[in-house]
């Protein structure tokens, strides 16, 4: 999702909505007045940011007839170095006022946005299509699974920032790793409260988002811990040395463009990821892990599957179970290594 957010920075940002055509109206459910009022509300709107938290993307949007505020730029892009450290909530202040509104995206299991040529071939399940004002390319919404989708919301003063905004909708989602304002020590503190398994946790995006399947299983092999560990057994120091292995996880795999499994996982260009190359543990049952050379081994876990070298990731003292969803078991005291 990042990577799609550093393509659409790229190739959006700062251009005036001429035309928008709703072709399934599943995917504007999520905007109850309709795909009218969706159409409406986005015509003549030029695009100022390209933002992310977790996996929800937005653009927030502003009549281009306003006066510049304080803080305003007409930078076409301002995020055109689309490094993950930058600030992703900086174009959503860029109008120095507060309120507005943005297009909000969730992309689903197979929801793509796409940037092609006007006129180019439209593809099979082109569910909403952006025309632009320069009449160069535009923005094309595919989903063939329709699980996804796009809905026009208020930005609203986040919670633990009110100089920022975000998205109603998105008013639950914990900071990821690359936010500016991701509290390290806070997110510790709360990990260690948690009386679940470790990955569970991880995957808790009221916690921490952006950290999903493949790569919590890729940066527990780093920092050489278990999913099913209790998440309140860990030490600070372990959080720390998690969150460092998070962190160059996720980076290397935006520096990849993302984890391509098929052909939905892509780019706005439509290119896929490569990272899937560079993977030790996930998807690689019954393979010698990197490290140590033990087989990794493969366990059901939330109608997903989880990864990990039963020799590297020893388990602790008392243990979780990654199933059966929805049972917590109290761990007592244990000595923590």
């Amino acid at each position: 999702v990042e990577t799609i957010r550093a393509g659409l920075a790229r190739h959006v940002v700062g251009r005036t909505i001429a035309e928008v055509s709703v072709r399934h109206p599943r995917a504007v459910r999520r905007h109850l007045a309709g795909p009218e009022d969706l159409i409406g509300r986005l015509t003549g709107q030029r695009i100022t940011g390209a933002c992310r938290r977790g996996k929800y993307l937005w653009l927030p949007l502003a009549d281009p007839g306003r006066s510049a505020g304080p803080g305003r730029t007409d930078d076409p892009n301002p995020t055109d170095d689309a490094h993950p450290a930058d600030d992703p909530h900086r174009a959503a202040k860029a109008d120095g006022v507060p309120g507005g509104e943005a297009l909000l995206a969730h992309l689903g299991m197979s929801g793509q946005l796409r940037v092609a040529p006007d006129g180019a071939a439209e593809p099979a399940h082109l569910h909403v299509r952006v025309r632009f004002a320069d009449g160069g390319p535009q923005l094309r919404f595919v989903d063939p699974r329709t699980f996804g989708g796009l809905v026009v919301d208020e930005l609203v003063p986040t919670a633990d920032a009110p100089d920022e905004l975000a998205p109603a909708l998105v008013a639950h989602i914990a900071r990821d790793p690359f936010d500016p304002r991701f509290d390290a020590a806070a997110f510790s503190a709360r990990l260690r409260r948690r009386r679940t398994a470790l990955k569970r946790a991880l995957l808790d995006q009221t916690l921490i988002s952006g950290v999903g399947n493949i790569y919590a299983d890729e940066s527990l092999w780093r920092a050489r811990l278990r999913g099913d560990r209790p998440a309140d057994t860990l030490t600070a120091a372990a959080v720390g040395r998690l969150v460092a292995h998070i962190r160059a996880v996720l980076s290397e795999a935006i520096a990849a463009g993302g984890t391509s499994f098929d052909a939905a996982y892509v780019d706005v260009d439509g290119a896929a990821g490569y990272f899937e190359r560079a993977l030790a543990v996930y998807g690689r049952a019954g393979e010698p892990c990197p490290r140590c050379g033990a087989a990794v081994r493969r366990e059901a876990f939330m109608n997903r599957s989880s990864y990990f070298c039963p020799r590297c990731q020893r388990p602790a003292r008392v243990g979780l179970p990654l199933r059966p969803a929805g049972v917590v078991l109290s761990a007592g005291p244990v000595a923590v290594g």
